[in-house]
């Protein structure tokens, strides 16, 4: 039994070991033939979601070496001191991925979402299969801290049922904002923030003045006269790099080039999120109809995929790239922070995307509700640096000569640090689960209504 469980962990591990744009086509590749899709079809439509994830690395990959000087221009020439270095989300994935429970926790969620189907208890076909890594790493990080592998087991079965869940709710608002109807958004990186944005939207809605401002530049009917033009994501990826290249002291030449260089990546973002649109859509939706065609039960059934699908939304885009700089004036003025964001900086666009959906597409609300994020993202990555850290050591990755690493976004999880702190008994953990589920018992009631129509 050992020696088949270690098998099939080794395969696994090398299946992974891809990047994310070769594992995503093959696997939707084998779903769209499980959906008895035309070969011909099949084949274009999974190709297209590779070429579409693989230009969205290649872009992000871009942004970060146009990003990536400036900000140390910027800590040299402002004498600033952050001993943590933001290394983004890959080391995360690959500390994850070494755990030797990870396969067995795919397993748990896979059958986690079989028993919530047959239950009627979702409508969410979870087949995000690169994401489970997100349930697996809250595991390995609960076993680093008390050593206990069933408490690092419920601890992934638990952010799974929540992920799946706020996945489920996502659903209605990419039907109403992007007119794709059952497909839901993951992982708990970005769907997670559900429950906080329908919170928020309502407090919004209930602030004289506030409630009446409204920017959705994805929407033609808003976008008027300098609306118009600030509404264009690649207008606002020039005064992103004005921005930064004034706080680096670059010269004209500098300046100008990175100014049209952000703007190109947010010209590219919407173009790789389109492939990717098509090829996925395609496929999921005809296999939404398989199932439902053999499954009667499961009729609304929504599909779970990667936030690629929503890169065509200009809102989600402009949201991203604005709290970018803003994420950097918080990071030089907020007390205990001690990382300054860089690696994960650009996954801000892919973070607020869900948040953004909610919001209607406004703007305003989702940056002045990305402010607050933001910050704890910071807090709880300067927090959990060390023990980031000690994982990467123990998986004998190198630090790069950092004496500490983190993630901004994924390392700054909110829901993850409560569910860490949480399994360890911490009181203060305890004492937000009412103010927890009272926010999800009020986002399960949006959702219920907007399924009603209302």
């Amino acid at each position: 039994m050992q020696t088949i469980i270690a098998s099939f962990a080794s395969g696994l591990s090398g299946f992974f070991a891809f990047k994310a744009y070769v594992i995503l086509p093959v696997f939707m590749l084998i779903l769209a033939f499980a959906s008895r899709m035309k070969p011909i079809d099949a084949f274009l439509a999974a190709l297209k979601t590779g070429a579409g994830f693989a230009g969205i690395f290649i872009v992000f990959n871009f942004f970060v070496s146009q990003i990536s000087p400036a900000i140390q221009a910027i800590i040299t020439a402002r004498h600033l001191d952050f001993p943590v270095v933001d290394v983004g989300w890959p080391p995360l994935a690959a500390i994850t991925w070494s755990w030797g429970l990870t396969p067995l926790v795919i397993l748990l969620t896979a059958a986690l979402n079989a028993v919530l189907l047959a239950l009627r208890l979702t409508k969410t076909l979870y087949i995000d299969l690169w994401n489970y890594w997100h349930f697996a790493l809250i595991g390995a990080l609960v076993q680093a801290a008390t050593g206990n592998l069933a408490l690092a087991l419920a601890s992934s079965s638990l952010i799974a049922l929540y992920t799946i869940k706020t996945t489920e709710w996502s659903a209605p608002y990419v039907a109403r904002e992007q007119g794709l109807a059952g497909i839901a958004i993951s992982p708990i990186s970005v769907s997670g923030f559900l429950p906080y944005a329908v919170i928020v939207d309502r407090l919004f809605d209930a602030i004289p003045g506030l409630n009446r401002l409204v920017w959705n530049p994805s929407e033609s009917g808003g976008n008027k006269g300098a609306l118009r033009l600030f509404g264009e994501p690649m207008v606002i990826g020039v005064l992103v790099g004005l921005f930064l290249s004034l706080l680096a002291g670059y010269g004209v030449r500098m300046t100008c080039e990175t100014m049209v260089n952000i703007a190109a990546v947010m010209f590219l973002l919407p173009r790789c999120g389109g492939l990717i649109g098509e090829g996925m859509g395609e496929i999921a939706l005809a296999f939404k109809a398989l199932v439902e065609r053999k499954v009667p039960s499961l009729k609304g059934l929504s599909i779970a995929m990667d936030t690629g699908i929503l890169m065509t939304n200009r809102s989600v885009i402009a949201t991203g790239l604005i709290l970018i700089p803003v994420s950097l004036v918080i990071a030089f003025v907020l007390p205990g922070n001690r990382v300054l964001p860089l690696g994960d900086l650009p996954n801000l666009i892919s973070i607020m995307s869900v948040t953004v959906l909610v919001l209607r597409g406004n703007v305003i609300r989702a940056v002045l509700a990305g402010i607050p994020i933001v910050a704890t993202f910071l807090l709880v990555a300067s927090r959990m640096a060390p023990v980031f850290t000690a994982l990467a050591a123990n998986t004998g990755m190198s630090t790069g000569g950092a004496s500490e690493i983190t993630a901004f976004t994924d390392g700054g999880n909110q829901i993850r640090f409560l569910l860490y702190w949480l399994f360890q008994g911490n009181l203060i953990a305890f004492a937000v689960i009412p103010v927890a589920l009272a926010m999800l018992f009020y986002a399960w009631r949006r959702h219920r209504r907007m399924l009603a129509g209302k």
